[in-house]
């Protein structure tokens, strides 16, 4: 089966030769990217289908279609290497790291070798990593909750269950209406970790992680099986007893329920499994601003404030409500209001707005008069033109105030001691006495 790679924003065109799809493959491919909720009111977030052509957009994932699949990789910067397959292997490792982050998930990836980093789609290093850690658990032992029992028994067992025995049992005393509570491996939990499973195998090509899944589903066999929409995620309890499940449960919310992405399947149009960059990037970067700030007098709250920029006159509604990506308080005031973009900016010297759009400069005054926050920054991703150093890149002052707005960037390609660089590219002035920890 053919399978593609492209990163953000590139185009596949037309074709029959290497480096070309078949127009064929490429309309099974748009048809599934339809039915993603990226794909928007025009269906072309994911994929465009141009006239010679197939490009990506802002969307990184996997699309599996009947006869192919399409890998597409975020647009990050990497040291440049003769070998393409060795650039993608590393861009497939730090784009792992960016959803291990803004997941809050521990995903070791030392144990997968430089060859199955450059040979393998993303989408079989995560099921590989999945079926790793699910193995290794599952040995342990699964997890076991009491559950609530009915049942008629001819000897007591719990409680007698008094309504019932007296409706159903009142002409035969031989059989006792029971209520009790029984240790049992049928619970939510694992219920997911089987659904994940199940979901995996539709998904997987690689006949490595299929035999994986296949010994996985065996484990399983016992457990009821529950259509994936009616999981029911709240009945699932983390605490001492099975603590080392947290991790598993954070993957298969990532395959079947993240906001971040979304799987379709169905119609026969194939499966995938999609990440929107702008919201993985904004998370990540909050998530590595809450480290970088831990243990000093500032909080970090992500996608909060939710203040209104405009009242109504005849009801007093509050409409146009605001939620920045990243807010800094101290003493219960406003210290920074960080917002994260998804694109690059210029380093020319004669472009003064360094690309950056007149709609986000808006969008940062009305933070600074919402929450007279005397500092925001626009935080973007560091790439090759804007030279060796990231931090911050321009500084301006929003006219008739003290208020400072500045552009900024973050090198997500390296991440050696990224939560010290971005104490330092950041916060210099305000954490010089707090000790430097790395990540």
């Amino acid at each position: 089966m053919p399978s593609y790679t492209l990163r953000e924003w590139e185009a596949l065109p037309h074709g029959d030769g290497e480096g070309s799809i078949a127009p064929e493959l490429a309309a099974r491919l748009v048809a599934l990217a339809k039915t993603s909720t990226f794909a928007g009111r025009g269906g072309t977030g994911v994929l465009e289908d141009r006239r010679h052509e197939l490009r990506a957009r802002g969307v990184v994932g996997v699309l599996t279609a009947q006869g192919c699949s399409l890998e597409i990789l975020p647009k990050i910067d990497v040291t440049p290497d003769a070998d393409p397959e060795r650039e993608k292997a590393v861009i497939r490792k730090r784009l792992v790291h960016m959803l291990a982050v803004a997941l809050n998930l521990k995903i070791e990836t030392g144990r997968i070798t430089e060859l199955d980093w450059q040979r393998e789609t993303l989408l079989e290093i995560l099921i590989r990593i999945f079926c790793d850690k699910l193995t290794e658990a599952v040995r342990r032992g699964m997890p076991r909750r009491y559950v609530g029992q009915e049942d008629d028994l001819t000897a007591l067992r719990g409680t007698l269950d008094l309504p019932r025995q007296f409706t159903c049992h009142a002409a035969n005393p031989g059989r006792l209406a029971c209520r009790f509570d029984e240790l049992s491996e049928d619970i939510a939990l694992n219920r997911i970790m089987k659904a994940a499973v199940g979901h995996l195998s539709k998904m997987s090509r690689s006949a490595a992680n299929l035999q994986r899944l296949r010994e996985l589903a065996f484990v399983y066999a016992d457990i009821a099986e529950v259509p994936t929409p009616a999981l029911n995620w709240g009945q699932v309890v983390i605490d001492r007893t099975n603590r080392a499940w947290q991790e598993l449960f954070g993957m298969a919310q990532l395959f079947l329920r993240n906001r971040h992405q979304t799987t379709s399947s169905g119609s026969g149009k194939g499966t995938a499994l999609l990440f929107e960059m702008n919201a993985l990037f904004e998370e990540y970067v909050g998530r590595l601003v809450t480290r970088a700030l831990a243990g000093t007098d500032f909080q970090v709250t992500l996608q909060g404030g939710r203040l209104f920029c405009l009242t109504s006159l005849e009801d007093q509604s509050a409409v146009f409500q605001t939620k920045p990506d990243i807010l800094i308080c101290r003493d219960r005031q406003v210290a920074h209001v960080i917002d994260t973009k998804w694109k690059r900016i210029s380093a020319r010297i004669d472009d003064p707005k360094q690309g950056v759009s007149q709609s986000d400069v808006y969008q940062m005054m009305a933070y600074a008069h919402l929450y007279k926050a005397p500092r925001l920054t626009l935080l973007y991703p560091h790439h090759e033109a804007l030279g060796d150093a990231e931090g911050v890149h321009a500084r301006f002052h929003i006219s008739g105030q003290e208020t400072l707005l500045e552009t900024a960037s973050v090198d997500v390609s390296n991440g050696k001691d990224l939560v010290v660089r971005l104490r330092k590219a950041l916060f210099p002035d305000t954490l010089e006495s707090l000790s430097l920890v790395s990540e």
